[in-house]
């Protein structure tokens, strides 16, 4: 108890630190610009998106390489709605902050529905073959998104123009821009910037919602499907649907972090969410540990401020070699990753004083 009270208050010290040094709390500190509080949001976003997988890779044991797919979608559903259905532009502050918390919410709920859809027939695969339906999945989001404009024509064609209008805004190969900025809440001096808020609430739910999935019944179903499928369903596990809950609570997640990326970036491209994009959500998650959301938290974080580090020390040049080469140091020091199975004390179960015997 007393473990997850240090940890609001260094949360909310967190929150309010950045927010100084900003200059949000009406002191000209501005130690971090615009561009490296943009940085730090990326950051967030990567938590999130990283977190998520793990339910998957590290607690269930599946191998999913479609989290880029599934930032796609969330990332052009919120723009759709938030650009061309809904424009938020041109609301009132308060009207516009709850209408985008309602955007972001469709959002990751249509990345959950699609990762159910897709999760429900390819979690029969395994292994190496699981990994090609989620890789596949992936990009044939992207082929979609690069086909907008000969599907907006066939529903043109059939009389569907209001839909035809909104695919065509899209935008294609050629991007989706036009992205409003969200309204700051100015409270006398205090400027709160909205967007950064909302990632970083989001960061702690998904957080707690990981840490309480992890140790419920859910969380055990994962951890026995992932140490033996057959004695798992032997025992009575549903192990489809178990597997298939972490894909479509894993497309929530990266669902809502795809709406974030789409307002922080303001510019969506097909190419932003290539099979790269996924590969770079496996470095994070084996990197911090399978199985660990500390890890999952730390390794997100830090390897994404870490090429900026680089060019902030003067080793511009050097990003590309010291970026890999810390990985492979990492690998061979700690082949299961920075923190292993091991949490911070915050997000241990309380009532489980041996955690060994649960996660292995």
């Amino acid at each position: 108890m007393r473990s997850g009270s240090y940890a609001v208050a260094a949360g909310v010290a967190v929150y309010a630190a950045i927010l100084l040094l900003h200059g949000n709390l009406g002191f000209s500190v501005g130690l971090i610009s615009d561009y490296y509080f943009q940085v730090l949001m990326l950051a967030a976003i990567n938590i999130i998106v990283t977190i998520g997988l793990n339910l998957i890779n590290g607690f269930a044991g599946q191998f999913s390489i479609g989290q880029a797919g599934f930032m796609a979608v969330g990332a052009y559903v919120t723009a759709m709605l938030a650009t061309l259905v809904v424009p938020i532009s041109n609301l009132a502050v308060a009207t516009q902050v709850v209408s985008f918390m309602a955007i972001i919410l469709a959002a990751g709920s249509m990345a959950g529905l699609v990762g159910y859809l897709v999760g429900l027939p390819s979690l029969r695969l395994k292994g190496d073959y699981l990994a090609i339906v989620t890789l596949a999945f992936g990009e044939v989001v992207r082929s979609i998104i690069r086909a907008s404009d000969e599907i907006s024509a066939a529903m043109g064609s059939l009389g569907l123009t209001r839909l035809a209008a909104y695919i065509e805004g899209v935008g294609g190969p050629r991007g989706f821009g036009g992205f409003p900025q969200l309204a700051d809440i100015v409270i006398g001096p205090v400027r709160i910037p909205t967007l950064f808020t909302f990632i970083f609430l989001t960061v702690i739910a998904s957080i707690v919602l990981a840490r309480n999935l992890v140790y419920s019944s859910y969380g055990r179903a994962w951890v026995s499907v992932r140490g033996n499928e057959l004695a798992a369903e032997i025992m009575g596990v549903d192990s489809t649907r178990a597997k298939v809950l972490a894909f479509v609570l894993s497309g929530f997640l990266a669902g809502i972090a795809g709406g974030y990326f789409a307002f922080v970036i303001r510019f969506l491209h097909p190419d932003s969410f290539s099979f790269l994009k996924s590969i770079e959500y496996l470095i994070f998650l084996y990197a911090g540990g399978a199985a660990s959301l500390s890890g999952s938290i730390i390794a997100a974080g830090s390897l994404t401020l870490l090429p900026e580090l680089l060019r902030m020390a003067g080793f511009d040049q050097w990003r590309l070699v010291v970026y890999p080469l810390l990985l492979i140091i990492i690998m061979l020091w700690r082949p299961s990753g920075l923190m292993g199975d091991r949490e911070f004390k915050f997000l241990q179960n309380p009532w489980l004083r041996d955690r060994k015997c649960f996660l292995n």
